[in-house]
């Protein structure tokens, strides 16, 4: 098993939670004073993420933070029995309006 890296400080991994423990996360960075994040997910929390953004743009910041920018791919992921699949990823970078 690979040893997994250290997530930098600026960064909102989603997963399995509620979409509002995400929002919260980013809403938390924000405030804190870090002028840009990047909300991370893949396979079926492909669509939390962008509902993070969406809630954290939308309804807590309007006009106070933008999209700067998405990144999608996929990842060969290997499960336990050795067979390989791929798994959709997505990568949305928000940043603070000036």
């Amino acid at each position: 098993m690979a040893t997994a890296s250290p997530t930098p400080s600026n960064v909102v991994l989603v997963g399995k939670k509620p979409v509002m423990n995400y929002v919260l996360a980013a809403l938390t960075l924000l405030n804190q004073g870090v002028s840009e994040i990047v909300i991370k997910a893949r396979g079926r929390s492909v669509s939390k993420a962008v509902d993070t953004v969406e809630i954290v743009r939308n309804r807590f910041l309007p006009d106070k933070v933008e999209v700067k920018e998405i990144r999608i791919g996929s990842q060969v992921v290997t499960s336990q029995d050795g067979k390989q699949s791929r798994v959709s990823t997505i990568e949305i970078a928000i940043k603070k309006r000036a």
